[in-house]
């Protein structure tokens, strides 16, 4: 063989074997470097961690069970693992504590997950991270509470956003779905209670008030006063109008509101729904004027848990309500249905009649169903701007719990008033009317306490 030929092989073989000789050490150093960062993250990091903080073991396994005591809260913020594209810019991070990137402020635990979606305490300050783990400012809204957060996500629990819940009588109508369309628009609910002689006529409002969220509420079949009959004829009045909701929309009315706001714990019980009074009443039936009946509401008692009545039956009532929603929520009030309202109180509602939630007539035990919270802490001598529900006479409250209806403001159990209205539910310029001015400011709440 040639002798060029046989050099030319060997220097090839050489040079395979260097390139092999090569690989191997590259390999090596990169399985050394990769167990080196293994070893850093995975011990060190958190070792040195742990002996910063200065924890020993018995405040690890006290901070463990805090974390399982808070997760256990269905409010709790949850532990989720570094992975996935969403999280690019978390994996990059490799210590514990709190961080910071474009999309905004996270924290990650020694394991190297990071909290998301709902509340977390970390050295004592509760923080509301979002659905990807980064921290929420502002109001925060869970169920049907809201929470303020600080520019640095801390919470502010001095801050308590006031509830107010609007409620319409005597619909469904042909306003109604006007009122429906500006509610949807501002992400606000209302309790509408509806008479069982309307809901045919206007199939689809109920329907609609249950997808945005409203609440349907029943107000008898033809608002006959419910005093006046015996409690056959009262629940019959209530069973029909729950059929005709049920057809309408496939629910029957969760809460009830009495003609004229005359009921007793007789006829709740017969009922056996939570009746509602309100603790502001606009008179839209008889002021008929749009401007007034704004003025009405947003110079009224606008406490804290008022409940305020309007008609969706009239035109100048749905175009005021038209202005006052939208205001209100500016005004930084939070619109809610009249269970809503309860919940959000602590309030479990009974087979009685309810007049407002105000945080003064909640510390008083004037709630029935009040299961405390912080509500009750609320000062009742009128320096937190509310006012006690059983010395204002704006309730709307009655003294029928005897069921006679004999009334001090000039009403009669004939079924007659000085306002012109009646039993039937008619009136001079042909609306009804729920409201009455009266004096001693009782209600029969249905628990034994007026």
């Amino acid at each position: 063989m040639d002798k060029r030929v046989l050099r030319e092989r060997m220097r090839r073989k050489k040079r395979q074997m260097m390139i092999r000789h090569y690989t191997k050490i590259g390999l090596c150093v990169i399985g050394m470097i990769l167990a080196v960062v293994f070893v850093v993250r995975g011990i060190i990091i958190p070792i040195a961690h742990h002996v910063a903080g200065g924890g020993s073991s018995d405040q690890t396994v006290q901070a463990q069970a805090d974390t399982e005591e808070v997760q256990a809260n269905s409010d709790a913020a949850v532990r989720q693992p570094l992975k996935g594209k969403s999280d690019t810019d978390k994996v990059a991070a490799m210590t514990a504590g709190w961080h910071e990137d474009a999309n905004g402020k996270w924290y990650q635990n020694t394991d190297g997950t990071y909290f998301s979606n709902g509340f977390q305490d970390i050295d004592g300050v509760t923080y509301s991270f979002d659905e990807n783990g980064y921290i929420q400012t502002g109001w925060v809204e869970k169920g049907v509470k809201d929470y303020y957060f600080n520019e640095d996500g801390s919470y502010d629990p001095s801050k308590v956003r006031p509830m107010l819940a609007l409620t319409f009588d005597d619909g469904p109508g042909e306003y109604t779905d006007e009122l429906l369309d500006c509610l949807e628009q501002n992400n606000a609910h209302a309790t509408f209670f509806m008479l069982g002689q309307n809901v045919s006529s206007y199939p689809d409002a109920p329907k609609r008030m249950l997808e945005l969220g409203c609440e349907i509420g029943s107000h008898s079949w033809d608002h006959t006063q419910l005093t006046t009959i015996d409690l056959d004829a009262v629940a019959k009045q209530f069973s029909d109008t729950d059929d005709a909701l049920i057809q309408a929309c496939g629910q029957a009315a969760s809460v009830a509101r009495a003609p004229y706001g005359d009921g007793n714990s007789d006829i709740y019980n017969t009922v056996n729904k939570p009746f509602f009074m309100w603790s502001l009443d606009t008179e839209d039936w008889k002021l008929l004027d749009a401007d007034a009946d704004y003025s009405a509401v947003m110079n009224g008692d606008l406490t804290d848990g008022t409940i305020i009545l309007m008609h969706d039956i009239h035109e100048p009532s749905v175009k005021a309500a038209l202005r006052l929603i939208p205001d209100l929520i500016a005004q930084g009030y939070k619109l809610v249905t009249v269970s809503e309202m309860a919940e959000a109180k602590n309030v479990t509602l009974q087979n009685a009649c309810y007049v407002d939630f105000w945080p003064s007539t909640l510390s008083n035990g004037g709630v029935p169903g009040y299961q405390g919270g912080s509500d009750a802490a609320a000062s009742t001598d009128g320096t937190d701007g509310t006012s006690d529900a059983s010395t204002d006479s704006s309730d709307g409250s009655t003294d029928s719990s005897d069921g006679s209806g004999d009334y001090s403001d000039g009403s009669s159990d004939d079924g007659s008033y000085d306002d012109g209205s009646s039993d039937d539910g008619s009136y001079d310029d042909g609306s009804s009317d729920d409201s009455e001015d009266y004096s001693d400011d009782s209600v029969d709440y249905g628990d034994g306490t007026e």
